[in-house]
């Protein structure tokens, strides 16, 4: 569950970015502040996982409250002003919204929140659900957890999503497009129609890769990323 907080004078932002939290399954509201300085006040006695964080504010600015916070939670900022944006990565955040941003583009940085978390356990099947990222399938848009795929394969404008209890799922995606979302030391393309995830190779022979039932070819261009991930673990 991501704990989150919007700190906005407008009330129609607070609406909006309220609406697309409703439709992600893991997104809890614990507070709408409408300037700074009450947002400073909460979080005083709470702890949140993320703000939505607007710039141009009375009484204190966005960036100037971001930087009396000792540990801050991760941020996204959402603003209509585009000229803040490389002072706005400087101090970390996670993603810089023009006002105004549409559904998909609102996914696309809770998706960067998914992928850069990670929980330490030591329970496997825990791991495998401590990270997850959302996608666009059958007209909808489902959490799938990153632990549970195997592989990944391009179908056209669509990628088919192979995970660990048999499921393909069909999401509109391209796979670069894709790849970019999962983390980057999990993955490996060795095809340019196929990714797989390392940690669930089971053996590599020849120019095939077996991972669970499954056989996911490599490509020629491709080879020379999997000798390097073979010599790595001798």
């Amino acid at each position: 569950m991501i704990r989150y907080l919007i700190i906005d004078d407008e009330h129609i932002a607070h609406t909006i970015i309220e609406e697309y939290c409703n439709m992600l399954p893991n997104m809890q509201l614990k507070k709408n502040c409408y300037d700074a300085l009450e947002a400073l006040d909460y979080l005083r006695d709470h702890t949140v996982d993320l703000i939505f964080l607007d710039l141009n504010m009375p009484k204190l600015k966005g960036f100037e409250f971001l930087k009396t916070l000792a540990s801050p939670p991760k941020i996204i900022v959402t603003t209509a002003y585009q000229q803040y944006a490389i002072e706005g990565y400087e101090l970390n955040i996670i993603d810089y919204l023009l006002k105004p941003f549409g559904f998909e583009r609102f996914l696309k940085a809770i998706n960067k929140i998914s992928s850069l978390t990670s929980k330490v356990s030591i329970n496997p099947v825990e791991d495998e659900h401590s990270e997850s990222i959302f996608l666009r399938a059958d007209k909808k848009h489902i959490q799938i957890f990153i632990g549970m795929i195997l592989y990944v394969e391009a179908s056209g404008n669509y990628v088919k999503v192979i995970t660990k209890n048999d499921n393909a799922i069909l999401v509109r995606e391209k796979l670069s497009d894709l790849m970019e979302l999962l983390p980057k030391n999990d993955f490996m393309q060795v095809h340019k129609s196929f990714a797989v995830a390392i940690k669930h190779i089971k053996s590599v022979e020849g120019n095939r890769i077996k991972i669970s039932d499954f056989t996911v070819p490599i490509g020629k261009l491709y080879k020379m990323n999997v000798n390097g991930l073979l010599n790595s673990k001798l």
